[in-house]
């Protein structure tokens, strides 16, 4: 049986992380790979969008089991008591993925801050709800106050220079993720392949351990991640594409029927970003070529600097994939979609992946000559 650092400090089986992918709710995914014995993870995005995008905002509330007009942390506390209600009998671990850009610090300080407090407030589910993801943002400060209530601390980087902040912030799980990844992905295409190793050269030792991200989807990968040096693996386009994932059907349906250079990149919300190849994303990578080169440049822009058509392109197609319809849908996707051909159950999924990991691995020393 596979087991490492990763196992040994939230307390799950495998060395798999579910990603914590928005914008929709993921609150039934979730609960499905913690209970498959994998680190599930929360997305909190979605309870950001009440006016923004209210389709997306209502469908997160509903599977949170929560009212229309809560608050965003009284949201948040239904769904982690809800989540806990459903993976406690089975020893499920779980967390939530928080996004801490300086755009967005005020509502993560309020996601944080419920956390805490819903943990303090309900001991039992301290065994259960161990982690706080972070991403999209500098995690500098964020120590006393995520370590201070308790939780292992993990955040996820696209480079060297990334993975060296958390480093110094006192991150406890660093997520090295390559460009194949799907939806936000960063500036510099960096790939999976140079980044895992060279992330765990700079930064592994005894009180930090790293996880690779962008690209992995199967035993394969996995054991690749961990002969490279890494503690584990996050995967988000594979555990989309399964029967219990909130993601609405023709995304998912879109993931399994993806082929060779299924993907492409274009401008997204806060930067560049991964979709599935189709007719209406091809559209917007030529507006993303005329309207912010710099996604292809590697030259950061934002809001106030790009024609924000680009941003309401993408929303109205966002809502479309919502409403199911396919023609104006984007869908966000990593490369290893290509190598998604079946939607199955998540715990299905989880095992095929880890025997497979595990065979491999054991042939590794086949290898090695005597």
């Amino acid at each position: 049986m596979i087991k490492s650092r990763l196992c040994d400090l939230v307390g799950i089986k495998y060395p798999i992380i579910q990603a914590g992918m928005g914008p929709f709710s993921n609150n039934n995914l979730c609960v499905a790979a913690a209970n498959a014995g994998v680190l599930g993870l929360l997305s909190t995005s979605g309870i950001f969008d009440k006016d923004f995008q209210p389709w997306v905002y209502k469908a997160f509330v509903e599977t949170a089991e929560a009212d229309f007009d809560d608050d965003m942390g009284t949201i948040l506390e239904k769904v982690l008591k809800r989540t806990y209600r459903l993976v406690k009998d089975k020893g499920g671990i779980f967390g939530i993925n928080v996004m801490v850009s300086a755009e967005l610090r005020l509502q993560a300080n309020i996601m944080i801050d419920t956390a805490i407090r819903v943990r303090e407030e309900n001991p039992d589910i301290k065994k259960h709800f161990k982690v706080i993801f972070t991403s999209a943002g500098d995690p500098v400060g964020l120590k006393d106050k995520i370590k201070g209530g308790g939780f292992t601390w993990m955040h996820v980087v696209p480079s060297v220079k990334g993975a060296l902040r958390c480093k110094k912030a006192g991150v406890d799980v660093i997520v090295a993720s390559g460009h194949e990844g799907g939806f936000h992905t960063s500036w510099e295409p960096v790939h999976s392949m140079i980044l895992l190793p060279a992330v765990v050269e700079t930064v592994s030792d005894k009180d930090t351990l790293v996880c690779g991200a962008g690209g992995f989807c199967d035993g394969k990968t996995l054991a690749a991640a961990l002969v490279m040096g890494a503690d584990g693996a996050q995967m988000g386009t594979r555990f989309l594409a399964t029967q219990e994932s909130d993601f609405h059907q023709i995304w998912k349906e879109s993931v399994v029927a993806a082929e060779d250079r299924g993907t492409l990149i274009a401008r997204g919300f806060v930067g560049p970003a991964r979709w599935l190849k189709t007719p209406r994303s091809i559209e917007h990578a030529q507006n993303t070529l005329q309207k912010s080169p710099g996604v292809f440049l590697g030259t950061p822009d934002d809001f106030s600097t790009i024609d924000m058509n680009l941003i309401m392109y993408e929303i109205e197609s966002i809502k479309a994939t919502f409403e199911g319809n396919k023609e104006k849908a984007l869908m966000a996707a990593g490369e290893a979609a290509q190598r998604i051909k079946d939607m199955p159950k998540v715990n299905n999924m989880v095992q095929q992946i880890v025997t497979e990991a595990e065979n491999i691995l054991r042939d590794v020393p086949k290898k090695l000559l005597k």
